[in-house]
């Protein structure tokens, strides 16, 4: 796969995203998608999520972030999207930032 059809994705998601499995429901989904990153709560609340793959699957994650696991409320997504860095060789949950 050429680099330039790989993308990153970095959102922030906001709501009652903490304390309701949202970082496995996203690592599980992006796993799926066969996407790399990484995925960690942050202080304020939200949950940050870095992903890499084809812009395709990145946008599907993106669906599934706008959704939720079940017990979740997502209130807003903050995206931005740049080319992908290379720096992950899978997806994984990290500790809060």
């Amino acid at each position: 796969m050429a680099e330039e059809n790989l993308f990153r994705l970095r959102a922030v998601v906001e709501g009652r995203v903490q304390g309701v499995g949202f970082r496995y429901f996203v690592m599980e989904r992006a796993r799926e998608l066969r996407l790399v990153g990484v995925c960690r709560n942050l202080r304020s609340g939200a949950v940050e999520v870095i992903a890499e793959g084809l812009r395709g699957e990145l946008e599907a994650l993106l669906v599934a972030l706008e959704n939720g696991p079940r017990m979740s409320y997502v209130e807003k997504v903050h995206t931005a999207w740049s080319p992908a860095t290379g720096e992950f060789r899978t997806f994984s949950v990290s500790s809060t930032m």
